[in-house]
């Protein structure tokens, strides 16, 4: 046998044993994942609903609010709205 027919079938072995692990890899794979999705139960999340809260702001924070936009915005910008998220 020569050296490129050795080369050829070490190839061939190569790629189909790799093609099978990774059919492997995939088929298990989705075995775990079906047999979670039935046994396991999912968490299920507690619903927050949204408080509103009213705020007082003082008029030094305005101040300062007012004064922080003018100077990165080069006085263009103008503050119209102060929310607390």
């Amino acid at each position: 046998m020569s050296n490129l027919q050795i080369a050829l079938e070490l190839l061939c072995v190569g790629m189909v044993t790799v093609f099978i692990i990774l059919c492997l890899v995939v088929l298990i794979g989705n075995i775990v994942v079906r047999f979670v999705n039935k046994f396991v139960p999912a968490e299920v999340p507690k619903v927050k609903f949204p408080v509103r809260r009213t705020f007082e702001i003082s008029q030094k924070m305005i101040a300062a609010i007012v004064g922080a936009v003018k100077t990165v915005s080069g006085g263009k910008g103008h503050v119209t709205k102060i929310e607390r998220r």
